[in-house]
């Protein structure tokens, strides 16, 4: 069943569009919602992402953005993450990429970390 409206997709695509970085969590990054949204707000926080080009949505503000986000990713679980409008993953995801060392290279690679923040 397709619950997303040409205005919540219009909405999530200029949301994902609007930093490199984008975060759709449960909260606020001062305030994260569950324990999910808090472990990838602080796995961003470690690999020194420029808050800069940083944003975060809280879906517990806007039921349509909730759900409609899981269709617009083909993604069941939130937080979820974009990458220059490019669908990242979940927090477990973040975690593995976090670990490998995956994350860190794509950051520094497309210039989203505060210079001499990473690898401290």
């Amino acid at each position: 069943m397709r619950l997303l409206s040409d205005k919540v997709r219009s909405a999530i695509d200029e949301a994902v569009g609007s930093a490199p970085v984008v975060l759709f969590m449960k909260g606020t990054p001062e305030l994260p919602q569950c324990g999910f949204s808090r472990a990838a707000i602080q796995i961003l926080g470690v690999q020194g992402v420029n808050p800069e080009k940083f944003a975060a949505f809280n879906v517990l503000e806007d039921n349509e953005l909730r759900e409609g986000i899981k269709e617009y990713s083909d993604w069941p679980t939130i937080p979820q993450l974009y990458v220059d409008k490019e669908f990242v993953g979940g927090c477990d995801i973040l975690v593995s990429m976090h670990k490998n060392g995956d994350l860190a290279k794509m950051l520094e690679e497309k210039k989203l970390v505060v210079e001499g923040e990473a690898e401290q």
